[in-house]
């Protein structure tokens, strides 16, 4: 998958114009200094879009859609980012957000259940000496697959060692609840695989 640039996306699916005719628009006028910050930070932390779009998305061309989806949600929120705040959390808040609401859209339209492609979803290939980890790192994908959007992404954040504020406040609960998910997931998965 490679993201087409910011630019293309933004023309493409008529963000630059929107944003260009919008009113108070926020915090940002839309420069190309600013255009080219966003790019930069983007680009910094691709990553995370990967990251996600592989976790949500089994088809390659849903991961291209939701990645482009993504960048063009990103720039249209990009005029009320607060500097204050970390570029990450603020990035991860609308990157799942935009993949949670993805997933249900498809799930609506095909109300079919694709298979993981293991062969896709692969982002570090197990070690090839030990078949018992390999296997169980097997398991560990299909659990995270067969979970709702919201857990997958409560999973995904907790595998980075984000730290449990960070969670919450990336997918809007307390940290609390982020504590209890996180403990009966972790339970979860020792019965389960």
């Amino acid at each position: 998958m490679t993201f087409l640039t910011l630019r293309r996306i933004m023309y493409q699916t008529g963000h630059i114009n929107e944003l260009a005719q919008e009113p108070g628009r926020g915090k940002k006028e839309l420069t190309d200094k600013t255009l080219r910050e966003f790019e930069t930070l983007l680009h910094e932390h691709r990553a995370i879009v990967f990251k996600t779009v592989n976790t949500y998305c089994w088809r390659v061309e849903d991961r291209e859609d939701l990645a482009q989806e993504i960048a063009a949600q990103l720039w249209k929120a990009w005029t009320k980012y607060d500097p204050s705040r970390t570029f990450t959390t603020w990035m991860y808040r609308i990157v799942l957000n935009v993949a949670i609401s993805f997933v249900r859209r498809e799930v609506r339209h095909r109300r079919v259940f694709t298979p993981l492609e293991e062969e896709v979803h692969e982002a570090i290939p197990p070690p090839q000496a030990d078949p018992v980890a390999v296997e169980r790192m097997e398991r560990l994908h299909r659990f995270i697959a067969e979970e709702p959007p919201f857990e997958r992404a409560l999973l995904l954040l907790y595998l980075e060692d984000k730290p449990q504020k960070e969670i919450a406040e990336i997918l809007g609960i307390t940290p609390t609840n982020v504590s209890t998910k996180i403990s009966r997931l972790k339970q979860r998965i020792r019965t389960e695989i």
